[in-house]
């Protein structure tokens, strides 16, 4: 049984919103964990093939410059698919990441046999009287400390595993929850969040 702890948290930076209307990854940021330690990080700037807009230079600081010597999408994504070759992934948000990992793993015909879960789901139950439910926001709500920028790919995944591993240390001693699985995080984020605490003090009691 795959820990909750044990995962790749990743964030993409991109053109724009939808791989479906023609939007590339130009950064992919990635952080190891196995059993709630750091192992391991990926980070690499992708050339897109096609310029960004000046929001996009100005909303993560990744110019075409930037771009114009980084390696093309396909050989990033080679590597990057070796990295996550049999691990779980977690996002921030993570529909949005996960469309951008298939569109582009696709595109060199490769795929992943790990399974996603989303910080922000679990986030939305696990803390829900925070102000909002951003990265950002989360990180100020749960006091974790923060120096750099976000929208950077791999500052904002360290940033992800940070509040991940925040949140799997509350179930714990919220609930007693001494074990905590890959697929009871894709449980809980699944569970409306009004019925939430009585499912966890239930899984309390059965643990």
């Amino acid at each position: 049984m795959v820990m909750a702890n044990t995962v790749v948290v990743l964030d993409f930076e991109t053109t724009g919103l939808s791989p479906d209307e023609g939007d590339r990854a130009i950064e992919i940021g990635a952080v190891k964990l196995a059993r709630g330690v750091v192992v391991d990080r990926f980070q690499a700037l992708m050339n897109p093939g096609q310029r960004v807009s000046s929001f996009i230079e100005d909303y993560t600081g990744i110019s075409n410059a930037m771009l114009e010597d980084a390696a093309p999408c396909a050989e990033v994504m080679h590597r990057f698919g070796d990295f996550i070759e049999g691990e779980n992934l977690v996002a921030h948000n993570a529909s949005f990441d996960k469309r951008f990992l298939d569109a582009e793993l696709t595109r060199i015909s490769r795929s992943y046999s790990g399974s996603f879960s989303c910080s922000l789901l679990a986030a939305r139950r696990i803390f829900q009287q925070a102000p909002n439910h951003q990265l950002g926001t989360l990180v100020k709500y749960t006091r974790i400390p923060s120096t750099g920028d976000y929208h950077r790919a791999l500052y904002d995944s360290e940033m992800t595993v940070k509040l991940w591993l925040v949140m799997l240390s509350k179930l714990r001693d919220q609930y007693g929850l001494s074990a905590i699985p890959f697929t009871f995080i894709q449980k809980l984020n699944k569970t409306p969040k009004k019925s939430v605490f009585q499912w966890l003090a239930r899984q309390a009691k059965t643990s």
